[in-house]
């Protein structure tokens, strides 16, 4: 028991290593100088609403059967309204191999308050 509880442990630590946590500040200073895949994992009615710009819209449904589209080799900000679906898709991306992955805390809504004030909210 005590060994299959410290893999899972191990594992679990592992997954965090491999999924970034960045603030809106945060990731408005590492665009600047990374050019990484924005996916907006919310609606269509979000994303419609508001937006990070050169964001991509693969709404949370959809993300299983469009894994084929994205690259491995690439570095993902997953995103959505408040951070917590997000999050999720970034933990099942990173379960299929993906480890360049960074979750936007807060979500958009967030990013509104924090980086561009004048994105309209819901």
């Amino acid at each position: 028991m005590g060994l299959v509880f410290g893999l899972m442990i191990n594992i679990k630590q592992q997954a965090k290593k491999m999924i970034q946590y960045k603030t809106p500040i945060e990731l408005q200073h590492y665009l600047k100088t990374n050019n990484p895949v924005l996916l907006d994992v919310r609606t269509q009615w979000e994303f419609d609403i508001c937006h990070l710009n050169n964001s991509i819209l693969m709404p949370v449904e959809q993300v299983i059967d469009a894994l084929d589209e994205l690259d491995k080799t690439k570095e993902y900000v997953i995103i959505c309204h408040h951070g917590i679906r997000s999050l999720r898709v970034a933990k099942y991306l990173n379960t299929q191999g993906f480890n360049q992955l960074i979750n936007l805390s807060g979500g958009v809504d967030r990013w509104a308050l924090e980086v561009d004030k004048q994105m309209t909210t819901y």
